[in-house]
């Protein structure tokens, strides 16, 4: 059965997808506002943990679905892949704010900021494209505005590391943040990714 059957059955995993990107957006605001605060914690970390053990809920529902709904195989890859790549968006997040509690981070640097700035307005835009991809239209603007959000976040996080190597800053500072700005830049990555996944759903079955 065609992903196209939005009034039977078929509805669910439109459902599943959506609920994949409001936590997704969810969890990546929440990465925004730790940044905000840091280093006042205030449990957003926990609740991070808790989000992405979520989104792993989610996920495994997703392929619960698919294991029982007897989809074509294309349709069922389609939508493996795209589950899959939201999860990693997730689980990207939780381990940059793991980073920032394990690496006990004194203070977020501004390029920091930018990035998880960045990758909470693609998660929205993402976010908005699954709430609406059960018909397979007027998803264009959303997948436009998540490739220039990729672009921009490229552009900050060649920034952010060359900050880090021209300012004498100490060694052991360089490599945390390598590896803060390095996650966050792939989370980004991931959310265009995703976005080209739909892009690629909508053309087949639109």
């Amino acid at each position: 059965m065609p992903l196209r059957s939005p009034a039977n059955k078929d509805s669910a995993i439109f459902d599943l997808l959506a609920e994949s990107g409001v936590n997704m957006l969810r969890v990546s605001q929440m990465l925004q506002r730790m940044f905000e605060v840091w280093p006042e914690d205030t449990g957003l970390s926990r609740d991070i943990l808790k989000a992405e053990q979520e989104g792993d809920r989610i996920t495994q529902a997703i392929v619960r679905w698919l294991n029982s709904a007897g989809v074509r195989a294309m349709d069922s890859a389609d939508v493996y892949a795209l589950a899959t790549k939201l999860d990693d968006v997730v689980d990207d997040i939780e381990e940059a704010a793991d980073f920032m509690v394990l690496y006990k981070i004194e203070a977020p640097m501004d390029q920091g900021r930018a990035l998880a700035e960045i990758l909470a307005q693609s998660c929205e835009q993402l976010s908005a494209a699954l709430t609406e991809l059960r018909s397979f239209e007027d998803l264009e603007r959303y997948l436009i505005e998540i490739h220039r959000l990729e672009n921009e976040g490229d552009r900050v996080w060649r920034e952010a590391l060359a900050s880090l190597f021209s300012n004498g800053i100490d060694p052991m500072v360089v490599i945390r943040w390598k590896d803060i700005f390095g996650v966050l830049e792939r989370a980004i990555d991931a959310t265009e990714t995703s976005a080209r996944m739909i892009e690629s759903i909508a053309v087949k079955h639109a």
